[in-house]
């Protein structure tokens, strides 16, 4: 049985509403996570190791006024475009479409005022909530009235994030969570010690923007190649990475499959990763340096965290070799992403 609370987080600022933000509580047996009105953002997520205690693995902060400020997507839904479109540009039969640049020359997980932003509207249901959102035609520079559910649920250690989106013209969309974990327990130093899969035979190379080069480069003896477990502290000396911060390109298949897996071998606690998206971008935290307080007033240093993004191809709707990043009236966007903790 999974128990569902909810209670108030706090208001917003004057200046943005003065709204109140309500925080959902989701309890199995072995799982507890809570998710915030503001941004859909997974606040908390504490799993067992295998001493049977629980820690918190997600990076964040213990009030609203952290997440008010700004901070890099911890726990967030990003949208209505996850990741970068290059220039801030795109076109649609035709017309020209200029996004927010946030990001140097480039325009980041759905710009200045993304969904990661604002309130959503929620819906209990017995085993989880449902956040609602219409995104304006012309918000940040997006065509199209968007309605937009995401909905999680809570299953034993297993914790399914469902997406779900209809446009009145034709618009990009790739949603996604922006976690940051580290299951050695939040406020960890590093993730050196994690061991990381990910089942891809091919990645997208990048330029010095971050933006993919429109190459579909093959795994195979490169230091991305990620098919076997890595302990990931010494796979970035031995390959002379500085991190990650890749799209990997997984098996086009719209049903549910196993995609990523994470493992703390001192703690015993696993994540899996399955999903019904065509890409996972793996960050490693790159661009954390210590300068935000989070959660117990711990900082968050350099490769403290990573990120699994299960989402569409970076800067697709300007590759027509990529994955369609465009949705269509009268059709739905519907993308599910599971993850599932165990320890052992």
């Amino acid at each position: 049985m999974t128990e569902v609370e909810r209670e108030v987080f706090g208001q917003m600022p004057c200046e943005e509403g003065g709204a109140v933000v309500e925080k959902f509580r989701l309890k199995s047996d072995s799982v507890k996570v809570e998710i915030l009105s503001l941004g859909c953002i997974i606040s908390a997520l504490e799993t067992k190791g295998r001493d049977g205690k629980f820690s918190d693995i997600v990076l964040g902060f213990d009030t609203l006024e952290g997440y008010t400020k700004k901070h890099p997507f911890f726990g967030a839904v990003v949208g209505r475009v996850a990741n970068r479109i290059a220039k801030g540009r795109f076109a649609i039969d035709g017309k020209e479409y200029q996004l927010f640049l946030n990001n140097g020359p480039n325009s980041l997980h759905g710009g200045a005022r993304g969904f990661d932003k604002v309130l959503w509207s929620p819906q209990v249901l017995p085993n989880g909530v449902c956040f609602f959102r219409l995104s304006p035609d012309g918000e940040e520079g997006y065509p199209g009235d968007l309605k937009v559910w995401v909905t999680y649920t809570l299953s034993g250690g297993e914790l399914a994030i469902n997406y779900r989106a209809q446009t009145n013209k034709t618009t990009p969309i790739s949603l996604t969570n922006h976690a940051y974990f580290n299951l050695a327990g939040q406020g960890s130093r590093d993730i050196y010690d994690h061991e990381i899969s990910i089942e891809a035979d091919s990645y997208l190379p990048v330029d010095d923007t971050k933006i993919p080069t429109g190459e579909v480069a093959a795994v195979q003896g490169t230091g991305f190649d990620l098919r076997q477990p890595i302990e990931l502290g010494k796979h970035l000396q031995k390959f002379h990475l500085d991190g990650f911060d890749h799209n990997f390109c997984l098996q086009q298949a719209q049903a549910r499959h196993p995609v990523a897996r994470a493992r703390h071998p001192p703690t015993g606690r696993a994540m899996e990763v399955h999903t019904t998206q065509p890409g996972i971008q793996f960050y490693t935290g790159n661009n954390l340096d210590g300068s935000l307080k989070g959660k117990g007033a711990v900082v968050y240093p350099k490769h403290s965290a990573f990120c699994l993004e299960t989402q569409n191809w970076p800067d697709a709707v300007n590759k027509p070799h990529f994955p369609s990043a465009l949705l269509q009236p009268g059709e739905e966007y519907n993308h599910t992403t599971w993850l599932v903790f165990s320890a052992a």
